[in-house]
């Protein structure tokens, strides 16, 4: 039913706990569950997830009391289950599997500071969760005391923020920076504010969903302090929207945070189109937008919970049109090795000639979009205010469309093709091989439009 309240569950298990006891989110971080015999007093445990708990080096197990509540004792399917709680499908290896299958620790100039992209960073200055998702893409690094970042890290993140003035956005993630003390978060966050080049600060933070109790008035006010502050949580089935979490997300848009969401796609557990259309709808009603499905990592532990990314594209294709535009996320790969996410979805341009495309909408009603007659690209002054000042090296395809290259090749394309060759007469002029008028510094190889 539209509107229906969002649920507030608690174990029978956790009944006597007084209620100043159950809403303290240090009661709950403190009475984290970890252990087959703790597992077993909410419910039976199948011996698949048995003998992952008796595994050795097994990725952290902790789930709070707040979450585990949020389980059917009596489903050994249940979605909320299967994020948290291993299973023997877990240590079963299989092909494609990494370690580190973004290449995070390659793309990271000083610890924990990964800058894939040209304008902004990500930030890992912790790792500790609140709860340990089993499909975890930094399991490498989260959840392992001897992983955790120094003061020293973190001043050398700083130091690279301070010498490197094309970043302007800076994502904190880890681990996750909710579950850091008020008086480390606030250093981080002031220590950013400092440097002038910084616009935005991102959270990545699963501790609303974890433990809603955290979002206090305290921490609100704290957050508030260092504007313009975006967060974006995870929630990737609706059973975790529940009353507590509609109550932290009002607490934190009403201090002036733009809140958006990030699920991943996980076979068994939300990997149906109707679930997701669900989920979406409940989100934007606690004032959550609908960010990224993330396809599942190739990392080690996640193969039971990989699907086809076809299905991705199928849940796509049920948002896009069924529903409101701003609850539709973006489906994405985060590319194998470090090429960053890459938007994959339904194909709505069906084809086009020089005057005339053809689309299609969400219902299959084909149509056409006559093209302009005449058109000119917009005169240069238009843009140059806000053309960068320096070349980027990361223009890609866009590079591409804006004149700057007239192709991309793989690294040693030209080397290949020199089959151990010698530079001889046919090969003396590199100018051979320039494109006239494209490419930096070629403005003054650009043809005459006066035709002399």
């Amino acid at each position: 039913m539209p509107n229906t309240p969002f649920p507030s569950k608690r174990a029978p298990f956790f009944a006597d706990i007084p209620d100043e006891k159950w809403n303290d989110w240090r009661w709950q971080f403190s009475h984290r569950l970890n252990s087959a015999e703790e597992f077993e007093q909410l419910f039976p445990l199948t011996e698949g997830e048995r003998k992952a708990l008796s595994q050795p080096n097994l990725f952290r197990v902790d789930i709070t009391p707040y979450f585990a509540s949020l389980i059917d004792p009596d489903n050994p399917l249940d979605p909320i289950r299967k994020q948290v709680i291993p299973t023997a499908g877990e240590i079963v290896p299989f092909t494609g599997m990494m370690e580190d299958s973004l290449a995070e620790d390659m793309h990271s100039p000083v610890p924990g500071l990964v800058h894939r992209y040209p304008d902004r960073v990500l930030m890992l200055i912790t790792t500790q969760c609140a709860c340990y998702c089993r499909y975890c893409t930094r399991s490498r690094i989260v959840g392992d005391p001897a992983q955790t970042f120094s003061s020293e890290d973190f001043e050398a993140q700083l130091n690279y923020l301070r010498q490197n003035p094309q970043v302007r956005d800076v994502l904190l993630s880890g681990g996750d920076p909710l579950t850091l003390s008020p008086r480390i978060l606030e250093r981080i966050l002031r220590s950013l504010r400092e440097i002038p080049h910084i616009e935005i600060i991102r959270i990545g933070s699963r501790v609303p969903v974890f433990m809603p109790q955290r979002v206090t008035d305290d921490l609100c006010d704290l957050l508030q302090q260092f504007h313009p502050l975006w967060l974006n949580i995870h929630v990737n089935h609706p059973n975790e929207i529940t009353a507590e979490l509609a109550q932290a997300c009002d607490k934190l848009s009403r201090v002036g945070i733009p809140l958006g969401n990030q699920s991943v796609l996980l076979a068994g557990i939300n990997d149906d189109a109707h679930l997701m259309r669900h989920l979406v709808q409940d989100l934007v009603r606690i004032r959550v937008r609908p960010y990224y499905i993330y396809q599942c990592d190739l990392v080690e532990g996640a193969g039971h919970f990989r699907t086809p990314v076809a299905k991705g594209v199928e849940i796509i294709e049920a948002l896009r049109g069924h529903t409101s535009g701003f609850a539709v996320p973006t489906f994405v790969v985060d590319a194998p090795g470090g090429g960053g996410k890459i938007p994959v979805g339904p194909n709505y341009l069906i084809s086009m000639s020089d005057h005339k495309i053809i689309l299609r909408n969400f219902e299959g009603y084909i149509t056409t979009y006559e093209e302009p007659v005449e058109y000119s690209a917009p005169d240069e002054s238009l843009g140059a205010p806000y053309k960068p000042k320096t070349h980027i090296q990361q223009e890609g395809v866009f590079g591409l469309l804006n004149g700057e290259n007239l192709f991309i090749k793989p690294e040693g394309f030209d080397q290949l093709r020199l089959r151990g060759g010698q530079k001889h007469r046919l090969r003396a002029d590199d100018h051979k091989w320039k494109p006239l008028g494209i490419g930096p510094g070629n403005e003054e190889d650009k043809p005459s439009q006066d035709n002399e």
